[in-house]
């Protein structure tokens, strides 16, 4: 009868069984009840008489890690804090740090350098056009210069080849006094030039405004300038009015400023026109500058000339 022992035969005894790997057992057992056709009731113990527990993995346990990984990240580690170790607190030498001070004062005056340069390009984003009547104007400059020394060549020379030297001397002298005197401010001049006429509504124009552009003319070479009715000479000043205003020599002068000047006309324009100079300073201020080239202007202001207090002629 499956399932059961027949009654009335012996059972039948099984022949010893081999030893199996410690493994194995269990599960042999097991297979051999399930042959008997029962179920087996529990854990069946093994020839060491241990039941062993069933585990079932749920992945909270972490795998073994071979000996040879973790004597490796132990070396890793050990060689990154021997790293930091040697990088941190940093240990500079004497030479290395005359180095370092050495190098940092050499890119400090390479990037001086640099700046400077470039700061002081001014006209490295100039027109064609206004570098070209840049340079015209330091043609002319030369040209002038030039002008003089001929003229005081052909003096000298008159002076030395006279017969009447004596004579000769006071006439160039007379004349280069008449000459001295139109530089001087007591004499009246004529000649080309220019009218420049700058008009300030806004009444942003300040005395330094004005001073830039004398300085300007004067450096184009004017030789007599007149603003409104003041003559301009060497000791003339400018200032501000405590009630708005400018102030030439102590005198108040109104709007708009007129300045005529006695120079080169083509000296003179390009000098108020270049890149940053008057005119476009004058225009930021939202004044308006207005140039007018002239064959014949005349400067007929006269200033009168102070004593002095403190200097006098120096023996030779």
């Amino acid at each position: 009868m499956p399932g059961g022992t027949p009654s009335g035969d012996a059972p039948a005894v099984a022949p010893p069984a081999a030893a199996a790997p410690e493994g194995t057992e269990n599960a042999q057992v097991s297979d051999a009840g399930r042959a008997d056709g029962g179920e087996a009731s529990g854990p069946v113990p093994d020839t060491a008489g241990t039941v062993p527990q069933a585990v079932e993995p749920d992945g909270s346990e972490e795998p073994a890690v071979p000996a040879e990984a973790s004597a490796a990240g132990a070396q890793g580690a050990d060689a990154r804090r021997r790293l930091r170790a040697a990088l941190w607190p940093p240990r500079l030498s004497r030479g290395q740090l005359v180095v370092a001070v050495l190098l940092f004062s050499l890119g400090l005056g390479l990037a001086i350098q640099v700046r400077s340069t470039n700061d002081h390009s001014q006209l490295r984003g100039a027109r064609q056009e206004d570098l070209v009547r840049i340079l015209d104007e330091l043609d002319s400059r030369q040209q002038r210069l030039q002008q003089e020394k001929t003229q005081l060549d052909q003096s000298l020379t008159q002076l030395e080849n006279s017969s009447n030297q004596a004579k000769e001397a006071q006439e160039q002298t007379r004349k280069k006094a008449t000459e001295l005197g139109v530089l001087a401010g007591t004499e009246r001049a004529t000649g080309p030039g220019i009218v420049l006429t700058i008009d300030d509504p806004q009444g942003q124009v300040k005395a330094d405004m004005l001073l830039d552009t004398l300085q300007e003319l004067r450096a184009a070479g004017a030789e007599a300038i007149q603003i409104n009715d003041v003559r301009v000479v060497a000791g003339t000043y400018f200032t501000d009015g405590s009630a708005g205003g400018v102030q030439i020599d102590g005198r108040n002068v109104s709007q708009p400023f007129r300045f005529t000047v006695v120079g080169n006309p083509q000296d003179l324009t390009p000098a108020l026109n270049i890149p940053g100079g008057v005119v476009r300073t004058l225009e930021k201020d939202q004044a308006t500058a207005t140039i007018t080239q002239q064959q014949k202007v005349v400067v007929d202001a006269i200033a009168q000339p102070k004593p002095l207090r403190y200097g006098k002629p120096a023996a030779k």
